[in-house]
């Protein structure tokens, strides 16, 4: 049985100095576009998820609503550990809810969640096929046998700004 996990940065945030504080920072337009592209390139692969795990911050929820139309109707989980959480976090928060045929989204912040991202990367040999640096709005796409992270499968990088 094979498990997907999407590991998503959030889109093109407006600068600090534009919003109230960090937790506040909303999208720019080209945030919001770039994310309708990755959502777009995810309903091309034919990807449904089942669980989101997404940081509470305005940017990464601003992020994942921009997905929902193309990717179902995911249980959603917004807890505060996963803003701007540490790779080891993020995989911890993963390992909670993989599981048997499911498709898992994380929306999140670098450097956690390039980390995170080149981390399986390099376990299954595709660190090539990152973009360096985990630009925003990037996603990658994993497969897991088994939900195990240790042996993941490399799908597709997708990068809105290629």
């Amino acid at each position: 049985m094979t498990t997907t996990l999407i590991l998503m940065r959030h889109a093109k945030a407006v600068d600090r100095l534009e919003a109230e504080d960090d937790f506040q920072r909303g999208l720019t337009p080209r945030g919001r576009s770039d994310a309708g592209d990755v959502a777009d390139a995810l309903a091309a692969l034919d990807l449904k998820a089942d669980i989101a795990l997404v940081s509470p911050a305005w940017r990464t929820r601003q992020t994942f609503d921009q997905l929902l139309p193309q990717l179902g109707s995911p249980t959603l989980e917004d807890p505060m550990v996963l803003y701007h959480a540490s790779t080891d976090m993020l995989e911890r928060a993963s390992r909670e809810v993989l599981g048997p045929s499911k498709t898992v989204l994380l929306v999140g912040h670098n450097p956690g969640i390039g980390g995170f991202a080149h981390k399986l990367a390099q376990r299954c040999g595709a660190t090539r096929q990152l973009p360096m640096g985990y630009p925003t709005a990037t996603a990658c796409v994993f497969e897991l046998s088994e939900a195990d992270l240790l042996q993941p499968s490399f799908v597709q990088c997708i990068n809105p700004k290629l």
